[in-house]
């Protein structure tokens, strides 16, 4: 096995772009090879294989959709209330937004794994932990809540999410006077965490 972590990384990135485009039956070696620009076979010298891809497109993604921990830092510097959880949202819509490649690949991630049940059982563990995370942080940082506030703030967005960058058109003007996505993540914030009454 080749040991180049950068021409690995590009690979990965490749295959990022190509599962984005084309799905999980589009991504094969040659079509990796092809987006980055490499020779015919150079991916299948970085993978054991395309469970192998799949997985370390999994671990890609969640880096490249993660928090900007500056950014983040910043964030935690404001009062734990109905604000802050508003900001969070944004922020996650926001990143959502610059990497949509990168959201969609997840999204076919979550498809190819209703097929194939070795890759449901590891990218079911790596989603989940990732939901514990964010209700570990919710309880960390004192925001108001608990973990039900974090569950459902989870699934509004993802739904919201998946929307918005695959069918736009569906939420434009649904709710009069309400901008998308940015008017409706602050209705979903409001509606599952109410800003204190006066």
């Amino acid at each position: 096995m080749v040991s180049n972590p950068q021409r690995r990384a590009a690979l990965v990135d490749a295959g990022v772009e190509v599962l984005a485009r084309e799905g999980a039956r589009g991504l094969t070696f040659r079509a990796v090879d092809a987006e980055a620009g490499v020779p015919v076979g150079t991916a299948s010298n970085y993978f054991t294989g395309r469970d192998d891809l799949l997985r370390q497109i999994d671990a890609r993604l969640h880096e490249r959709l993660a928090p900007d921990p500056e950014a983040l830092a910043e964030l935690l510097k404001a009062p734990r209330d109905h604000v802050l959880i508003t900001a969070f949202m944004h922020d996650l819509m926001a990143r959502a937004q610059r990497d949509r490649t990168g959201y969609l690949g997840l999204l076919e991630m979550r498809l190819e794994a209703t097929r194939r049940p070795e890759l449901r059982a590891s990218y079911t563990k790596t989603v989940r932990a990732d939901l514990e995370h964010g209700m570990e942080f919710h309880r960390a940082a004192g925001l108001p809540g608990g973990d039900e506030t974090v569950a459902i703030l989870y699934v509004a967005m993802l739904g919201l999410i998946l929307e918005h960058l695959t069918l736009p058109g569906v939420l434009d003007g649904v709710l009069p006077g309400v901008s998308v996505p940015d008017g409706l993540v602050e209705r979903i914030v409001t509606t599952i965490v109410p800003p204190p009454t006066a």
